[in-house]
């Protein structure tokens, strides 16, 4: 089936939809007026139509539901809570245009528009250190086990890689790593996911070097307490178009300041007035895409931030870039306002 089996226009008449969905047998259609989503028409939708003395041959039009269900591209990752929690069979995601790019259904099976991606990348997952920044939760549990909505943390940053083609993982582990170890090892996986001691503590960028003849390519790098939502095909394809040796996703920020800001010169005199301004400037993320020569050349064992292996290719005028995505593609449990807000991204309602 296609994604436009589940399209139709206003033209449709009552039978024309029910025969499409008999055809398609997904007990939903969804209704686009110039290109843009306008409605939904359920098989319980047309039943109550006809039961309320429609004909055959009306429009569609006096059935449609107008106020449809839907996801927008950056919320897709929710759909499987969001059709629970609204009793709904399936989904569309809409683009800014409001344009029906997928279909998503709650029977679990793949979507209408792609199937898994084809990326084909190793994914490294920094997951060794304490969380010291969301204490209580990690004095119990380690970061990367501690729960958002209906999974782990770790369990939601390996799907967004697995469902763009990623199947090669490895998990950089320190701090409670046996109980990490012992709950990936009873999932069941269609993935493979190895287990990288880290014996002492080697910063956000030592624990590179652990990984010396595993890997053969170009690589991601994720920390193990963020969400990406960018589009990981077109950061290779600039990584590669750029011969960068590190690609940095850099996320837009926006803060409102809370007061008034005055500016004024050396006579006293006020010169600019500005009523809580809103400051924006990108951010790194965590999260990189990285030649596998980094790997090569690391000292072993040696404690090292990933910033400042970053900063030491910048010195050596040696190519480093970054992929900017909007604020709301970067899901950051970092603390715990950043925690709960993310697991509100899980559940909200758009």
């Amino acid at each position: 089936m296609k994604l436009e089996d589940l399209l139709i226009t206003e033209d449709y008449s009552v039978l024309r939809a029910m025969e499409q969905l008999d055809k398609t047998a997904r007990k939903i259609l969804f209704i686009q007026r110039e290109g843009r989503l306008a409605g939904s028409l359920s098989d319980g939708d047309v039943r109550r139509f006809l039961l309320a003395g429609g004909k055959l041959e009306d429009s569609i039009k006096k059935a449609v539901n107008t106020v449809p269900k839907y996801l927008s591209y950056q919320e897709a990752f929710k759909a499987e809570e969001y059709m629970r929690r609204h009793k709904i069979v399936a989904v569309p995601v809409v683009d800014q245009n409001m344009t029906v790019i997928d279909i998503l259904f709650s029977d679990g099976k793949d979507s209408l528009q792609k199937k898994k991606g084809s990326l084909k990348m190793p994914v490294v997952i920094m997951a060794g250190g304490k969380g010291t920044r969301l204490y209580p939760y990690t004095k119990v549990l380690p970061k990367p086990l501690i729960p958002v909505a209906d999974k782990t943390i770790a369990e939601h940053i390996i799907k967004q890689f697995t469902d763009v083609g990623c199947n090669e993982f490895y998990m950089i582990v320190n701090h409670k790593k046996n109980m990490i170890k012992a709950y990936f090892n009873e999932l069941e996986k269609d993935y493979s996911l190895t287990f990288v001691d880290e014996e002492e503590p080697l910063g956000t960028g030592g624990g590179l070097s652990l990984l010396k003849g595993m890997i053969h390519e170009t690589f991601i790098l994720t920390n193990c307490d963020i969400l990406i939502r960018g589009d990981f095909g077109q950061m290779k394809q600039l990584h590669e178009e750029k011969k960068n040796v590190v690609t940095m996703v850099c996320s837009l920020k926006k803060f409102p300041i809370e007061y008034g800001v005055v500016e004024f010169g050396k006579d006293g005199k006020i010169q600019s007035m500005n009523e809580k301004p809103q400051i924006s400037f990108f951010t790194n993320t965590g999260c990189y895409m990285v030649d596998k020569k980094v790997i090569d050349e690391m000292e072993t064992g040696k404690p090292i931030g990933f910033p400042d292996i970053i900063e030491r290719y910048r010195e050596k005028a040696q190519q480093v870039g970054v992929y900017p995505i909007n604020e709301n593609e970067w899901l950051d449990m970092g603390n715990l306002e950043e925690m709960r807000r993310m697991e509100a991204e899980f559940v909200r309602t758009p």
